[in-house]
């Protein structure tokens, strides 16, 4: 056990935990702590001598077996006989039974404070950990005028830090040696973890003398022994304090430092040879039989949840098969699929690492090297993490140079162990969405619909929401503008609509482009709002809704976070519904469950962000133009904030965005990457596979009659 452990504040990292059946040392899944020596093999490699002092289970066994030495174990009645002779004496009892019978508390926790500190740090930690042990005292040289409410202050009369120790530890024997098994000393800025403090002196045997913390060196030194940081706190056992205790006066005087944890470090090497230690009582037993559920129900890795146990067979979690170059489950439904992105990357580090550890587990007398992966099996359990099963064929080499190829099944686990809160800035859902609306020739048509949602769920509503058009004509339109403006009809709708809400004004901005690149829109639309501006990005097929307007302001964070929400995509009613027509429940938007379609990630037309950290990123963007002016036209908003803003891009499914089925017209003059995502899009939104496959069905049974 380390105690820096249990007080430092550290981020782990995240490990691969390996199990591997390699014989009884490593077949131990379950711990606890016990007396003694185990009768087994594997206990003997264990450790000889047990955890605690006393006698062994073992010599215990033999001496109920054999005729000497049983009469020690048999209980014996004593009479009592009354002699008249002698005067009667009053029995003095304890007041308490637990003084009587010597049974003493675990910890006292005393944290050396100073007169400027009193009411400040040492106040903060009396209200943190205070009401976690049974007794906290405040120690201080000089005492604060105004002592704080609920707190036990000792002064010694003198600031001095070694004073400060020495008198601190004189009062702990003084008055509380014989009440206590351990004392922990720590300063006012020390974070301490209480309840795994106090889980940490549970375990220990309180007659040892130790002196445990954090390790250091002394300064300038080159022995080897260590004395305990005071910024860590240190934990010192009953039987070292009274054994210190006749040596505090020698120290005082002898020992020269400015530290007080140097001092104390010192006094306890040069008097009682004991060095300040890290670890302490690492060996331990397998007690996993004797549990309720015996072996079965120790978990792997010890320390680690158990896995999920389902209830029923719909909570079951399935394993994924997977081999070098595919994966047998995929989102699409697909039977087979090649691995790519972060999944080979995740499975190529699960294989290095499991030959590692293999490596480390083994060498000298056997060196591994991969040859295939036999079978992988993988599956994520939330309540632990990602879960693995390989069977790998590896190459085994023995320090003569003699190989051989053997297979080898390993289980490895990617706990959730550095889970960590992310602190937020504070957002509110009463931020002004400024929503663009970028509008083609081609998309008119759909504007009609986008206009009815918006009055229905913005302006009925009174939300704090604005809408500015932004009409794109190419150069022949452009150039006709003066005697048939191809928008025309869109701002007669408009003006029915301020006309109809009187303190409404829609305002749009006309463009001319042969290419409508989203990030030269953007240009135009950013120099004409403030920078505090918060714009949703919308598409003539969006549904705005507050629902969604309301996750807009809340992950959307100035200087700290963009959102680019993948919104829901009907399939083509006629491949799903083909003859018959949809029921009202599937196609009202108020229904509970989304109606047939599929969450389309290749499109990043909608997007949340702040007009301040969309300038920000184009500025470091500019350099980058400067060599390449086609740059604007092969990238959008999206790759702008990835590359250039250092934001937090969130991406994830919106289930309030719902767009109707349409085939976008695909622009083959953008980027062959944008096109390719406009393609995709287009085919993997007309229908789902089993929806497509009725329709061949029923076009081939046509065919043949």
């Amino acid at each position: 056990m380390r105690l820096s452990s249990f007080l430092a504040v550290f981020r782990p990292a995240l490990p691969l935990i390996l199990g591997l059946s390699l014989g009884c040392s490593l077949s131990l899944l379950m711990v606890s702590w016990t007396q003694g020596d185990t009768d087994d093999s594997c206990g003997d490699e264990l450790g000889n001598g047990g955890l605690f002092l006393g006698i062994h289970r073992g010599e215990a066994q033999r001496d109920s077996r054999d005729g000497a030495g049983n009469e020690d174990f048999q209980p014996r009645i004593v009479p009592y006989h009354k002699d008249p002779n002698k005067p009667h004496k009053k029995v003095l009892r304890t007041r308490y039974i637990h003084t009587e019978l010597g049974i003493r508390e675990r910890l006292l926790v005393g944290v050396l404070t100073s007169r400027a500190t009193l009411n400040t740090l040492a106040v903060a930690v009396n209200r943190t950990v205070a009401h976690h042990f049974h007794r906290t005292f405040f120690f201080t040289g000089l005492r604060s005028p105004k002592v704080p409410h609920g707190m036990t202050v000792v002064a010694h009369g003198d600031d001095r830090p070694v004073w400060l120790m020495y008198e601190t530890v004189r009062h702990l024997h003084q008055h509380y040696g014989s009440d206590y098994d351990w004392f922990y000393l720590a300063q006012d800025d020390t974070y301490i973890q209480a309840e795994r403090l106090s889980e940490l002196v549970g375990h220990l045997s309180a007659g040892q003398d130790l002196y445990m913390g954090r390790a250091e060196e002394f300064i300038g030194g080159e022995e080897k022994a260590r004395y305990c940081h005071g910024g860590y706190g240190y934990l010192l056992s009953r039987s070292l304090l009274a054994r210190l205790q006749p040596h505090l006066d020698t120290c005082r005087n002898d020992i020269l430092s400015v530290r007080p944890d140097e001092w104390l470090g010192r006094c306890i090497i040069d008097y009682l040879g004991l060095s300040c230690v890290e670890v302490h009582q690492m060996q331990i037993n397998n007690l996993s039989d004797l549990t309720p559920e015996g072996k079965a129900g120790a978990t792997w890795p010890i320390g680690i949840n158990p896995p999920f146990k389902p209830k029923t067979r719909f909570e079951v979690i399935n394993w994924e098969y997977f081999t070098e170059e595919h994966i047998y489950s995929c989102i699409d439904s697909s039977p087979k699929c090649e691995l790519r992105g972060a999944d080979r990357a995740d499975v190529n580090a699960v294989l290095e690492i499991a030959v590692e550890r293999l490596n480390e587990r083994y060498q000298p007398q056997l060196r591994f090297r991969k040859r295939r992966l036999l079978n992988g099996y993988r599956r994520f359990d939330p309540t632990r993490g990602m879960e693995y099963v390989l069977d790998l064929a590896l190459e085994a080499y023995t320090q003569k140079g003699h190989s051989q190829v053997i297979g080898k099944r390993v289980n490895l686990l990617r706990p959730l162990s550095a889970i960590e809160i992310i602190p937020m800035p504070y957002v509110t859902e009463a931020t002004r969405v400024q929503v663009i609306l970028p509008v083609t020739a081609q998309d008119q048509d759909y504007v009609g619909n986008f206009l009815d949602m918006y009055v229905m769920n913005t302006l009925d509503t009174h939300d704090n929401v604005l809408l500015t058009f932004l009409f794109i004509y190419d150069p022949f339109d452009a150039q006709r503008v003066s005697q048939t403006d191809v928008f025309a009809g869109i701002k007669a709708m408009i003006g029915e609509v301020e006309k109809r809400y009187g303190d409404v004004k829609i305002p749009w901005i006309s463009v001319k482009t042969e290419v409508p690149s989203q990030v030269k829109l953007m240009d135009i639309i950013s120099k004409k709002h403030p920078v505090d501006t918060l714009f949703f990005l919308a598409s003539v097929w969006t549904e705005v809704n507050a629902d969604f307007l309301n996750r807009c302001r809340m992950n959307a964070i100035s200087n700290w976070q963009v959102f680019f929400p993948i919104h829901f995509q009907e399939f083509s009613p006629a491949v799903v519904y083909r003859d018959q027509q949809p029921s009202a429940a599937s196609s009202s938007f108020a229904s509970e469950a989304l109606r047939d379609g599929r969450f389309d990630r290749h499109v990043f037309d909608e997007a949340c962000f702040y007009n301040a950290d969309y300038m920000t990123a184009r500025t470091k963007m500019a350099a980058d133009i400067l060599d390449n002016e086609e740059l604007l036209e092969s990238m959008d908003v999206y790759d702008i904030f990835v590359r250039y803003s250092g934001l937090h891009v969130f991406r994830a499914v919106e289930p309030a965005l719902v767009q109707k089925y349409v085939r976008r017209a695909c622009n083959p003059r953008f980027s062959e990457d944008i096109y390719h995502r406009c393609v995709l899009s287009n085919l993997e939104g007309l229908a789902s596979r089993s929806h497509l496959a009725m329709a061949l069905f029923e076009q081939e049974q046509a065919n043949s009659t």
